[in-house]
């Protein structure tokens, strides 16, 4: 039986499905993909990797603002915060000055006000430790 094993083994470790998913799981693919043409030559493919654009790592202020923050739509996932204290997104601390709970979390802009209220992520107030169904005052820091 053990016999009988080992050799499902090898003989699945040399087939073209197994060895071209573990030579994507582990970067072994040196050699380009190639298609062929209508005219019979071939050319190769290139896959294109879309990079995510960077969060700046600041926002323009300069020490703690404060928002008053209830629950946002809970069906969006992620730990953001949507807020008028900025005009694009930047990834900043949140502190809660009751608990002393803390968190980094992209700040999402949206019209109105700087002295507006913002909305949180159920991710960001899960890691906050604030109740979901209060409005809670937080800090923003900008480092």
């Amino acid at each position: 039986m053990k016999k009988m094993l080992l050799l499902l083994c090898v003989l699945g470790a040399g087939c073209d499905a197994v060895r071209s998913t573990t030579d994507r799981v582990f970067g072994r693919d040196d050699a380009p993909a190639q298609t062929v043409t209508e005219t019979g030559s071939t050319t190769s493919v290139s896959e294109e990797v879309l990079e995510p654009e960077p969060v700046s790592a600041r926002p323009t202020w300069a020490g703690a603002k404060t928002s008053i923050a209830g629950l946002g739509d809970p069906t969006t996932p992620g730990r953001w915060m949507q807020t008028p204290l900025v005009k694009s997104e930047v990834t900043a601390r949140v502190v809660v000055p009751r608990t002393g709970a803390q968190a980094y979390i992209t700040l999402v802009p949206i019209p109105g006000p700087a002295s507006g209220g913002s909305r949180l992520s159920l991710d960001a107030m899960r890691a906050l430790l604030v109740p979901l169904d209060e409005l809670v005052e937080v800090e923003v820091y900008a480092n």
